[in-house]
């Protein structure tokens, strides 16, 4: 329900801030401003694009043994969330663009990764046979 509630909400968001913002920027500032923010994120998905999407085999490697030990999935997950982050900067809008300039910055990233992976972790699947 409050998945359904925030994709209701977001239109309203970035209407309002719009409105406010584009008030106080101008029509020209606010124009160039979605206009900059998509393109990066174009921009942004190529570059994924074009290294393939994937971790390449020796930073995974690397990963089992270096800093990520503990989670080896940490750096296709980090890819991933740029390439959200890209996504969100091709929307239009402020407060998407907001969210896809945090998750661009890496500290933020590996932050999300680790509250992603122990709420991962703490899931229990129970298995029951129906009679």
């Amino acid at each position: 329900m409050a998945i359904i509630l925030a994709i209701l909400a977001l239109p309203l968001v970035e209407i309002a801030l719009f409105v406010t913002l584009g008030a106080r920027l101008g029509l020209w500032l606010t124009l160039a401003w979605v206009l900059l923010t998509a393109m990066g994120g174009m921009l942004i998905l190529r570059r994924l694009a074009a290294s393939g999407m994937a971790v390449r085999r020796e930073e995974f490697v690397e990963g089992f043994r270096g800093r990520m030990a503990e989670d080896p999935l940490s750096p296709v997950v980090d890819q991933a969330l740029i390439a959200v982050a890209a996504m969100l900067l091709i929307l239009p809008g402020f407060f998407t663009d907001a969210l896809g300039l945090l998750l661009l910055v890496p500290p933020l990233r590996r932050l999300g990764i680790g509250l992603m992976a122990r709420r991962v972790r703490g899931v229990t699947v129970v298995h029951r046979h129906l009679p």
